[in-house]
């Protein structure tokens, strides 16, 4: 080879890596990508020139980090200490906090109405209110009459006048039943058997009122019959649990009267105060219904003779519907109270005056929240004064 090979050989790569640049650039201007320089997948012999152009590339930014050591980790946050157990809130304070959405369907209407005079469309706009709080058509008609009647005889002119007359009206209407739970008078343990269909608290009222009881210094068992559910029985083991209370529970499917046999024949072996018995809230049919409850009773009045509370649990919330349901159980046991549940939650606060109407029993026991200690024995003073008083901070 002459010397002047190795020259031509350096010029002949010099013009190879200039026209390849050129290329390159020629490419960029034409929207083709920049060479990565990485071996990328094959271009399956696309030319560069026709693809499409590419989108901007966006860089993510990832949040900076401080230089901190490794071995120093952030601190762990101790839990948040438990609340100290504070004592229930007096009777008259709980209706008053708890009656608020009844409060402002009713209470405020009175106000608002005979603000502007006793007139003939107040008298219209109270009796809308009572309906819509549930007083019910007949009682709610009933009731403003008697109210006319007495305010035209008593000169009643003002709004405040007449929510006070208004009040006497609706104590008047509640009547004076004997609201206190019965308890044996002789030997053995007292019986409560606790009715209502189920979603309406029936086995958390039982539980509530057990804390009640076992407060009182009371001892009890529970007789988890509603055996349709095993949830219910679940439920009411938590509750025996919680209040030191014992338990009798079979299986799923058991017969409901042989855990009520046995829930009594414990109670009196542990020579307890008082037997509450849970029973089924919803069978096929109402002639069901009324078998078993009858089955159930009968076998504890074998036992233990007449009992001292039939109590039938109904949810507020559901209004005159549970006035509907609650026509099976009287059919089908005794009843001698009403359980009026979740009356906090609800606007038909009035549903009181139905039911001891419609039903001719009296409520003995209101939930006015979901705390333990918010089942309370129902107190129609309180009940009218929580609905018309005003609500101050809490």
């Amino acid at each position: 080879m002459s010397e002047l090979d190795p020259l031509l050989f350096v010029a002949i790569a010099l013009i190879v890596v200039v026209l390849g640049g050129g290329l390159v650039a020629f490419g960029r201007r034409r929207g083709g990508p920049p060479d990565t320089g990485s071996d990328g997948p094959d271009d399956g012999g696309v030319d560069l020139l026709e693809r499409g152009p590419t989108p901007p590339e966006t860089e993510e930014r990832l949040p900076e980090v401080p230089d901190t050591p490794a071995s120093i980790a952030p601190p762990i946050e101790a839990p948040p200490e438990a609340p100290p157990v504070e004592e229930p809130l007096p009777l008259a304070e709980r209706f008053r906090r708890r009656l608020t959405r009844t409060r402002n369907v009713l209470g405020a209407s009175v106000a608002d109405l005979f603000g502007r005079g006793v007139t003939d469309e107040a008298w219209e706009g109270l009796e809308e209110a009572l309906i819509s709080a549930d007083v019910g058509v007949t009682a709610t008609l009933e009731i403003v009459e008697q109210l006319r009647t007495r305010s035209r005889e008593q000169g009643a002119t003002s709004a405040e006048a007449v929510l006070e007359l208004l009040k006497a009206e609706l104590r008047d209407a509640l009547g004076s039943f004997d609201r206190s739970l019965t308890r044996a008078e002789d030997q053995g343990p007292t019986v409560w058997l606790i009715t209502g269909v189920n979603g309406t608290g029936k086995t958390t009222t039982i539980g509530k009122l057990a804390a009640l009881e076992e407060r009182a210094g009371r001892t009890l068992v529970l007789a988890a019959a509603d055996t349709f559910r095993a949830a219910a029985s679940d439920q009411l083991a938590i509750w025996a649990e919680r209040t030191g209370a014992d338990i009798v529970r079979k299986d799923e499917g058991a017969d409901p009267a042989s855990v009520a046999y046995e829930g009594y024949a414990s109670a009196t072996e542990q020579a307890a105060d008082l037997l509450i018995v849970d029973t089924a809230g919803r069978l096929h049919n109402k002639r069901e219904l009324m078998d078993e409850l009858g089955k159930v009773k009968r076998v504890l009045e074998k036992q233990a003779g007449p009992l001292e509370e039939t109590l039938l649990v109904l949810d507020a919330t559901t209004g005159q519907n549970g006035i509907a349901q609650a026509q099976a159980f009287l059919d089908a046991v005794e009843v001698t109270g009403i359980v009026l549940t979740k009356l906090d939650g609800s606007s038909k606060g009035g549903i009181v005056v139905a039911v001891q109407r419609e039903l001719g029993l009296p409520v003995k026991l209101v939930g006015l929240g979901e705390g333990i200690d918010d089942l309370a024995v129902f107190d129609p003073e309180l009940f009218v004064e929580g609905l018309f008083s005003e609500l101050g901070p809490d």
